[in-house]
């Protein structure tokens, strides 16, 4: 009974379930902000080749993604109806769902990475600290995707401390081993960009392997039984049915990372580094809204699932209010102190610094609007709408920044700043189709528990085994 976010004050719920999400996604962002301000120590080709391998990584990890974000829906919908057994039931089915597509990403993204660096056409002497830092990372999927999975279960069942807690602590481990393994110390050898990718591994490691062990003891609410696990295919269908969108959104997101990346390296290192700097820090200062989408997917999912969605739709635009002045007073701050933030990542690089600012500011401008965009869709992945959110986010995509930003740098005299300019004018155009939507409210017509109910018939005796029983 402990985290029931259908009744109450929404407000206090959404601060008691946001502050912990916003708070472990920046921990999270952290691990790609620590690489990036350490190997930034190496020199502007060290970060080109980090910015190079993210988009990559993005979009294997999108793969396997959007199931753990199905886990969260069904979780939260059936936590709303206070239907137990199913919780346990998913949390093992999906856990060992996503693990056995992790290892198979893990190989394939290990095997295709030095191809994939081909096909971007990077700078030869970047290509080798790219593909090092690629492969390593690929290796760690596994774990990503176990602690991802860990998360999402979690923050659909209400408890968000936790992940909270475990995140810091990798992060701050994070913190010690890079510049050890970086620049090499004592009995630590010297591994300069591979470094930082073996830090990150290992730490991941223990992260997911303390998610596994907190699942197991089912202290939280949620039940993971290794042992009595048989496959429940019509549960797979259904999170494939939930989950597939997200993939395919979250994957079309690494894509157009990928071919915005692909626009950048035309102009060389040195605007490539530009570009790595002003993404680090948009994805660092986006996270409150992702948390709040987060946190607003869970209240709605409970809520759907409780036959409430008058109060969903009340967490929705209280949430999206929160999020729109909060991230522009965020956006003004970061827009003020834009050379001083850039200069924390390349000291000594003058005109890096001065153009990474200038695509600070760019961004800072639409930071408002654009949590609107991300709590609206947090709110459409709740009542189980996942098809469309993969649908705005291809139209934002390769409708939207793409074309604008291939145009204005190939067809106008802003060559690389027509690219910085593609962010705001996607946001703004994005930000009208998600609230029309919305209003349409067609998004609270869905009820995920029914299906569950169905499935749960065909496989009650799987669920006493793997739920109440243990």
């Amino acid at each position: 009974m402990q985290n029931d976010y259908t009744e109450g004050s929404i407000l206090k719920s959404l601060t008691r379930l946001s502050i912990p999400i916003i708070l472990a996604n920046l921990l999270q962002t952290a691990y790609q902000l620590v690489d990036t301000f350490w190997v930034g120590r190496l020199g502007n080709h060290a970060v080109a080749a980090v910015t190079l391998s993210f988009p990559i990584v993005f979009i294997i990890i999108a793969l396997g993604g959007g199931l753990t974000m199905a886990g969260t829906i069904l979780i939260a919908q059936n936590k709303g109806k206070k239907d137990y057994q199913a919780m346990n039931h998913i949390t093992t089915q999906t856990m060992y769902l996503v693990f056995a597509l992790s290892v198979v990403l893990s190989f394939f993204g290990y095997f295709i990475s030095d191809v994939m660096l081909h096909w971007m056409n990077i700078e030869p002497k970047l290509f080798s600290d790219a593909s090092t830092y690629l492969k390593i990372t690929f290796l760690g999927t596994i774990f990503t995707f176990t602690f991802m999975v860990f998360q999402s279960l979690m923050r659909g069942v209400g408890e968000v401390k936790i992940p909270m807690y475990i995140v810091l602590g990798t992060v701050i481990l994070n913190l010690i081993l890079d510049p050890l393994f970086i620049f090499g110390y004592g009995i630590f050898p010297k591994m300069n960009v591979q470094g930082a990718a073996i830090a990150t591994l290992l730490t991941q490691a223990l992260s997911s392997i303390i998610g596994i062990i907190i699942l197991h003891k089912g202290k939280y609410g949620l039940k993971l039984n290794i042992r009595k696990y048989t496959p429940d295919f019509k549960l797979y269908k259904l999170i494939f049915k939930l989950g597939l969108p997200s993939s395919i959104e979250m994957s079309m997101r690494g894509l157009g990372m990928f071919v915005m990346t692909y626009l950048v390296t035309r102009f060389g290192a040195q605007t490539l580094a530009t570009y790595g700097i002003g993404s680090r820090v948009f994805g660092f200062i986006i996270v409150p809204t992702i948390g709040l989408s987060m946190a607003t997917t869970t209240l709605v999912g409970q809520n759907i699932g409780a036959g409430k969605p008058e109060r969903a739709e009340k967490t929705a635009i209280i949430s999206s209010l929160a999020g729109f002045v909060g991230l522009t007073l965020i956006g003004l701050i970061i827009f003020i102190f834009a050379n001083s933030i850039a200069a924390s990542f390349v000291p000594g690089e003058p005109k890096t610094i001065a153009d990474s600012a200038y695509f600070i500011r760019i961004l800072s401008v639409g930071f408002g609007f654009l949590a609107v965009i991300q709590i609206m869709n947090g709110t459409f992945r709740g009542a189980g709408d996942t098809m469309i959110t993969m649908i705005f986010s291809m139209v934002s995509i390769w409708i939207l920044r793409f074309p604008i930003a291939y145009y204005l740098s190939n067809y106008t005299n802003l060559k690389e700043i027509g690219i910085w300019y593609s962010f705001p004018a996607d946001i703004l155009i994005g930000f009208i189709l998600v609230i029309f939507w919305f209003k349409r409210g067609t998004w609270k017509t869905k009820k995920l528990t029914d299906k569950m109910k169905m499935i749960e018939k065909t496989n009650e005796e799987s669920i006493i085994e793997e739920g109440i029983g243990s």
